[in-house]
């Protein structure tokens, strides 16, 4: 603005094209040492974003690299069943100490921190966002090459909270062979957009059955509309996963680690590129 005086301190207005963005991200905890943090995100809930989360997770420790999942969905946690682990590794003056994995992965999630993890959590969203906050400040993770955020469905406090607090490197979004992929993409696309995030690709979920005798596709959910998304959005297609009863069992037994993933080997070398 002409009358423009430089001191923004004293400025009161706020769409002033040469006022600073005040950063609002959070401090890591003194003992963490985190080098990248991905967000699993999608518009809708259903779509088996927490298995892509846990599936990428495992990829990338088998690629020899030290990961960790924290489990933002505080309504909804699914990870530490999944994993088997039930408690963290304790607290100390310093914080919180992630549960580790049968295979060495470090997991946050509020299911740990509860007397009966079916317990249900009924906050409020400024309260379940302040304790997703917390999972970052207040968890010791140590050395972790890649932390993935488990995120709940939609675009409301949660995500924000993350996109603001946490220094995410970049998105994966999550969506499934149905015609409203276009608006499922669209939401997280533009909400990444919005916090200057830049979006990995998209997995699609869900995307087949293989029949059991024959071997044939089946379509469960009618023909993928995913390549005319990605492609309007100018994303790269990480993954078609089918529906398997073995990713079921395997995560209801606490035991995703078992799983083959293969089918994350795009993903795994999108990321690892950051």
């Amino acid at each position: 603005m002409s009358s423009c005086d430089g001191n923004c301190s004293s400025c009161g207005v706020s769409e002033c094209g040469d006022r600073k963005q005040e950063s609002l991200l959070a401090a890591a905890n003194p003992r963490s040492n985190v080098q990248k943090v991905i967000a699993v995100v999608s518009g809708k809930g259903g779509v088996g974003k927490s298995t892509v989360t846990g599936l990428l997770a495992v990829a990338m420790a088998r690629q020899g690299k030290k990961v960790g999942i924290l489990d933002a969905d505080i309504t909804g946690p699914s990870i530490p069943k999944a994993f088997g682990v039930s408690e963290c590794s304790g607290a100390d003056e310093g914080g919180m100490y992630p549960a580790i994995s049968r295979t060495g992965m470090k997991i946050m999630s509020i299911n740990l921190l509860l007397d009966d993890p079916a317990s249900p959590v009924v906050w409020r969203g400024p309260v379940i966002a302040g304790a997703v906050k917390q999972f970052w400040t207040d968890v010791c993770w140590g050395d972790v090459d890649y932390l993935f955020v488990d995120m709940p469905p939609g675009t409301g406090d949660v995500p924000l909270t993350v996109f603001q607090s946490l220094p995410v490197d970049g998105i994966v979004i999550v969506t499934s062979p149905q015609e409203l992929v276009s608006m499922i993409v669209s939401k997280a696309v533009q909400m990444a957009e919005m916090m200057h995030i830049p979006t990995l690709g998209v997995v699609e979920n869900y995307s087949y059955l293989l029949c059991p005798d024959c071997g044939r596709r089946i379509e469960v959910f009618g023909s993928s509309h995913l390549d005319e998304v990605a492609s309007r959005f100018q994303l790269p297609v990480l993954a078609r996963l089918p529906i398997d009863p073995a990713v079921a069992q395997a995560c209801d037994s606490g035991q995703m680690e078992t799983l083959l993933t293969d089918s994350m080997a795009q993903a795994v070398d999108v990321i690892g590129r950051l």
